[in-house]
């Protein structure tokens, strides 16, 4: 059986709950202004870490995402050790002669082959499930984005809008940054599908 079942199932969309409580970014420095450039062509630039720790949808399928992670791997954990229990039994009774024939160590063999090619099948299935789920929230986002910015930059009218992640853009100057912007935008336009629980409510003394 492969070691670490749930490490292939780690995705690029997935990001670290940790940052997911960061409060709503505020307005504190405009955009570009419309001859910012110098030459008239209106730059400007989106965050795509603040974008995907901050923008409400990106928090919800984060959760959503994490709790199948984990669903995933304890259960493939389980059928893990109850497929190194039966292993480990099956070489028990060998080493002590605790089959009656040989017909019947050879069938509870072909049983522990059957129990770890449905242990592989699982993998792959619950692999290819997360995987899907990831598709789905990357098309969400990226077509939620697509259409929010197709409003926007109807009173903008940038030119281009570049997604600054790491070093892709070695430098930017902060004036050309709307991320803060987008993500407000994003949230006030956003309706959550997702089941959350209940805030309880404080008892009054």
């Amino acid at each position: 059986m492969k070691k670490n079942i749930i490490g292939t199932m780690a995705v690029a969309a997935i990001v670290a709950l940790a940052s997911c409580n960061n409060a709503s970014p505020k307005m504190d420095e405009q955009p570009a202004s419309a001859d910012s450039t110098g030459a008239g062509l209106r730059i400007a630039y989106v965050e795509v870490d603040s974008l995907m720790t901050q923008y409400e949808y990106c928090k919800d399928f984060t959760l959503v995402l994490q709790k199948k992670s984990n669903n995933a791997r304890n259960t493939l954990t389980q059928k893990g050790q109850q497929l190194q229990n039966a292993m480990n039994n099956f070489q028990q009774k060998l080493n002590n002669n605790g089959f009656t024939s040989r017909e019947q160590a050879e069938s509870q063999q072909a049983a522990i082959q059957r129990q770890q090619n449905d242990l592989q099948q699982l993998q792959a299935r619950l692999e290819n499930e997360l995987a899907n789920e990831t598709n789905t929230y990357n098309e969400g986002l990226r077509d939620s984005l697509q259409h929010f910015l197709a409003v926007y930059n109807k009173d903008k009218k940038y030119d281009m809008i570049l997604t600054k992640q790491g070093d892709n853009i070695l430098y930017a100057a902060k004036r050309f940054d709307i991320t803060a912007d987008i993500i407000n935008g994003l949230n006030k336009r956003y309706k959550s599908t997702f089941n959350k629980p209940a805030e309880k409510k404080e008892e009054k003394k």
